[in-house]
Formats: C-alpha cells, structure tokens, sequence
C-alpha cells in the first residue's frame, strides 16, 4: 500500500512524526516515584532530547511537529526557555483542578494535526493514561501508526494494549545510566532528609505538649471543687501557646519543615575530583571573577551570564558542565525555599585544588 512508504523511512529517507508531550504526566509521576527535586525538569527534558535522537537514528524519524502541553505556572521551574530552543512549542493549560486540561488541549491538537497534515504518518504521544485511547483508537482508524512513551509505572494497560508492545518505549530507558544512578542519589538523600526532618518536628511537638502541660500544671494546680473539664480545658489552651511561642520557628506552608531545620541538615560537598575538561575550567573560573565575592549565587541568573560566556554549547550543556563540577566537588547545588517558588543556589568549595588554582584571590 502507497501510504506505508510514510510509516517509517527507507534508507536516507526519513517518515515524518509528531510529538505530543503531557509534560505534567512525566514530571509528576518521577516527582511521585523519587522525590521533589529542585532539578526535576532537567530529566524530563533529558528525556525529551534523548526521545527525538532515538528516533531520529533508530527509528529514521523526523518529528517536524512537536508540542509539550502542561499548567507550566504551577511547576517549580517552568522550562520554557530549554523547551523553545529544543524546537518545542509551549502549550500552556490553565490546570487548577481540572486534571483533564493538557489532555483535552492535547488532544484537539492531534486531530488537527491527523486532518490537516498527511505527510505526518506516526503520531507519539507521551503519556500512558487510558484518557488517549478514544483519539489513539481514531488516529489508528485513519491509517497512521501510534506510539507511546511512558515508565512503566504509569502505563494503562489497556493504552498498550491499543498500540502493541512494539510501538511501546520505555521512557526510563530514554535517560543515560549516569543520569538515572544521579536520579536515584538524590532521591535516596531527599527521602532520608525528610525522613531525619520528620523525626524532628515529632520529637519538637512532643516536646512542645510536655512543657504546655507542665506549664498548665503550674499555673492552675487543681483545687476542690474545681470542675475536670475546666482543667482540661486550661491545659490545652497552654498546650497552644507553648506551641505559638516566640522562640519556636514556624513553618513553611509548602514543605512543613522549618527553614531552621533545613539550614541545620548539613550538605556535604562531593569528594574533590581533578576537573577534566576546558569548559569546566573555565565555567568555574567564570563563577569565581564574576560571583566569587557571594556566598551563594542563585543559579538561574548565572545560567543566563553565562549563555553569553560559552555560546559554542547548547542549553543542556551548559547545565551538565553544572552537574559534573558538583560531581568533582568544586560546587555544591542547594535548595532555598522562597514564594511563589523554590529556587537554587551554587555554593562554591574553596578547599578544591582547581578552585584554588583559578581563584583570582
């Protein structure tokens, strides 16, 4: 059959595709499966980079269409900028509770797509909720093939059943062995961090609950005569005010742990490693000239800075120079909470010998 030609491509040829990203599915599920992480979205874009090269060179597909739909407000750090330069377009959802928002827009776009460009032959989605099924099932109907990229927690079964096992990619298998064993650090230390978090602000109440009922003790010792409930309800409002007490902090309504609890876990930095590269010498001594008098440099600011720096690298490149420095212990990065978002800071290690080396003084 003719139409089969642009199922995939032959030899230098290449099929033409579309991309059709629920952000909001991928993020939120790694959230969910490892931890909040103030980097999450650089491995959702990761992923994103390694979807199209895959297809591209495996595949011998070219994604000419490609949208990435979620409420991107709502996300800590909203990607547009490294989306745009992946030749992405934004299709931003107003989300609120309406869970159905990116699916719904998502949706009305593929069919546009199907009805008004038939040189596209295969349609990606990635996504793996069921909600696809009745526009998968259609887009089928019309003669084009459809694929699926999600982990496999977050695979509908009946989805898979609709495309096949072979039009089924594993988005875990889309990020690099590095990234994934990072990942799966950095999870691993959030969770024992909340977990040491946690244990605090327990021991804290009840500590809190001991000297309000102490406290209650004290002030109104219990006489003859004196009704029980009325006892009990002294004793509890004591309880309050010990709990609203100048001198215990409060907490974030985001996070629940206080900002002196966060600043008491210590970070450490990695073991110092020699730097390898000239980019990653130079980023650093970058870092020292231009922010080197700060105790902390709020990363976003420097990205930018040094986009002007270093314009031979791409967007993604930049960043991973960030990630191998603190993997050599030249740098840490560390979480700040703020309003509306958190935000990152870069904290230089002076004691690193290539630190010391590039230091201007």
């Amino acid at each position: 059959m003719p139409h089969l030609s642009f199922l995939k491509g032959s030899g230098d040829e290449k099929g033409y595709a579309a991309i059709f990203v629920d952000f909001e599915n991928v993020f939120y599920y790694m959230r969910n499966q490892y931890a909040d992480l103030p980097d999450l979205t650089e491995y959702t874009l990761e992923l994103l980079r390694n979807l199209r090269n895959y297809m591209e060179q495996e595949l011998n597909l070219q994604p000419i269409v490609r949208f990435a739909y979620a409420d991107f407000e709502r996300l800590a750090s909203a990607p547009l900028g490294s989306l745009y330069l992946m030749g992405i377009e934004i299709r931003n959802v107003l989300g609120a509770q309406h869970k159905n928002a990116a699916d719904m827009r998502l949706c009305i776009d593929a069919m546009q797509v199907l009805y008004t460009r038939p040189d596209i032959r295969t349609f990606v989605f990635v996504a793996g909720d069921r909600d696809y099924i009745p526009v998968i099932q259609h887009i089928q109907t019309q003669a084009r093939t459809v694929k699926a990229v999600a982990f496999r927690g977050n695979l509908s079964g009946d989805l898979l059943q609709n495309i096949g096992d072979e039009n089924f990619i594993d988005a875990l298998t889309l990020l690099d062995e590095e990234s994934l064993k990072r990942l799966e650090s950095e999870a691993a230390y959030a969770r024992e961090r909340e977990r040491i978090l946690e244990e605090r602000r327990r021991v804290e109440q009840e500590e809190r609950e001991k000297q309000g009922r102490t406290a209650a003790t004290e002030v109104l010792p219990k006489q003859e005569g004196t009704p029980v409930s009325a006892i009990t309800k002294t004793a509890s409002t004591a309880v309050v005010q010990a709990d609203q007490r100048s001198d215990v902090p409060s907490k974030s309504p985001n996070s629940g742990a206080t900002e002196k609890e966060v600043k008491s876990v210590p970070v450490p930095f990695a073991k110092p490693v020699a730097l390898m590269t000239d980019d990653q010498r130079f980023c650093i001594a970058f870092l020292l000239k231009e922010y080197g008098n700060y105790p902390e440099i709020y990363i976003g600011p420097f990205l930018h800075r040094l986009t002007d720096a270093m314009p031979h690298l791409a967007d993604y490149e930049r960043k991973s120079i960030l990630h191998d420095l603190e993997q050599f212990g030249a740098i840490r990065v560390e979480s700040r909470r703020g309003e509306p978002h958190d935000y990152r800071v870069i904290i230089i290690n002076y004691n690193h010998p290539d630190v010391r080396e590039l230091n201007p003084g």
